[in-house]
């Protein structure tokens, strides 16, 4: 299987999974994934943009219009949208908060791709509600939102707090919306939240000022960047996609980024797939939080030990890293993580499922899913030199 053959089979399934209000997050019927939902809308949309496929493009335009229409009026995106029965979710057991920053990047990301500005200010007020409720969410005005558990992509593991990768989503956003307005108030808050999270999610020699002094006296000095800290102290497992994002916004200096890297590179080279698990270690039931993993579900428990948020291995996931890599002048690296994710979803006879089981290697979770899908196509176009807005450090 060539890379090009790859390339056509996701970009096959995203057509496959237009409908007339945005993209769907698969194309089985299965639960409520035929539904626009905001997250994995936006990132199929963030890799319709960098092919600029004509249809593709104006699916993500209709994926945005349909989540501005349900936004609430307080400012929240929903999480997914119905269009049909016009059923609107903000979360299943607790409220979705990175729904908001995707909505933003993805407005901006349009708006500029297409060059019609005119986009952006259709929705400017749309996109200042989202940026005000998030920094409604820092409750304590301290610069980094709280997030509830369950309250992002990784909705039923057990992270919660000032969670590391909503802090960066935020700060792609603000990035996002600076490329085209010049905010100065704006501005000066990126420049906090940067600084906050720089300061805060690795040990550094020099402690002054950190958000929570007790819990960063016992933080080790690991090479990466920890998911979480809450009032209780950090949790310090391995988010790969926070990591990802890490890389991508050119957060930190020379040196982490080398030690993170490495770890990268180490970590997923010990596992059976040659891929980044989404948490790192896993959580067993000999663990503390095995507790407040099996009761974070809704319905069905799937975050067994290897599987789902659990140390499973998402090829969306790897796709950001692969992205992240490039931003890294690591494309050597890059093509080996887009490599290994086509060599995933070939064995699953492009099923572009959800996720793998980093132990035994079987396929997970939804089938045809399209931000499974979108992984190959935007890491394909990086590659290639494409590039979304907001990446550079302002």
């Amino acid at each position: 299987m060539t890379t090009a053959e790859a390339y056509k089979n996701a970009k096959s399934l995203l057509q496959k999974a237009q409908s007339p209000y945005g993209f769907l997050a698969a194309i089985n019927d299965v639960a409520n994934y035929k539904r626009i939902w905001a997250r994995d809308g936006v990132i199929c949309g963030l890799a319709a943009l960098l092919d600029g496929d004509k249809d593709l493009v104006n699916t993500m335009k209709a994926t945005l219009e349909a989540l501005a229409v349900h936004q609430h009026e307080l400012g929240n995106i929903p999480s997914n949208v119905d269009v049909k029965t016009g059923e609107v979710s903000f979360g299943g057991l607790a409220g979705r908060v990175d729904t908001l920053a995707w909505f933003v990047i993805g407005v901006c990301q349009y708006a500029h791709f297409t060059d019609n500005h005119g986009f952006f200010k259709q929705h400017k007020s749309a996109v200042y509600k989202c940026l005000g409720l998030m920094q409604a969410w820092e409750f304590n005005n301290g610069d980094l939102m709280y997030v509830p558990r369950s309250g992002n992509w990784a909705d039923e593991y057990p992270t919660e707090g000032f969670i590391l990768y909503d802090q960066l989503l935020r700060l792609w956003a603000i990035r996002c919306v600076l490329h085209f307005e010049k905010d100065e108030k704006l501005q000066a808050k990126h420049d906090l939240i940067l600084k906050k999270i720089e300061k805060n999610y690795k040990k550094r020699e020099a402690a002054e000022n950190v958000y929570h002094p007790n819990a960063y006296t016992k933080l080790k000095d690991y090479d990466y960047w920890v998911a979480s800290l809450e009032p209780a102290g950090y949790q310090t497992q391995f988010d790969a996609f926070a990591n990802s994002l890490v890389l991508m916004l050119n957060v930190g200096n020379e040196i982490d980024n080398q030690k993170l890297l490495k770890y990268c590179h180490n970590l997923k080279n010990t596992l059976p797939l040659k891929s980044l698990p989404a948490f790192w270690p896993v959580i067993t039931d000999k663990d503390k939080d095995w507790d407040l993993l099996i009761n974070n579900c809704k319905y069905e428990f799937r975050n067994y030990p290897y599987q789902f948020h659990n140390g499973g291995t998402w090829p969306m996931v790897n796709g950001f890293y692969g992205i992240g890599l490039c931003l890294q002048d690591q494309n050597k690296e890059a093509k080996t993580v887009l490599e290994q994710i086509n060599a995933l979803n070939t064995k699953a006879d492009w099923g572009f499922y959800e996720n793998f089981d980093s132990q035994t290697e079987a396929p997970n979770g939804v089938k045809y899913c399209t931000w499974s899908a979108a992984a190959t196509m935007m890491l394909n176009q990086f590659l290639n030199g494409k590039r979304w807005i907001g990446l550079k450090k302002l």
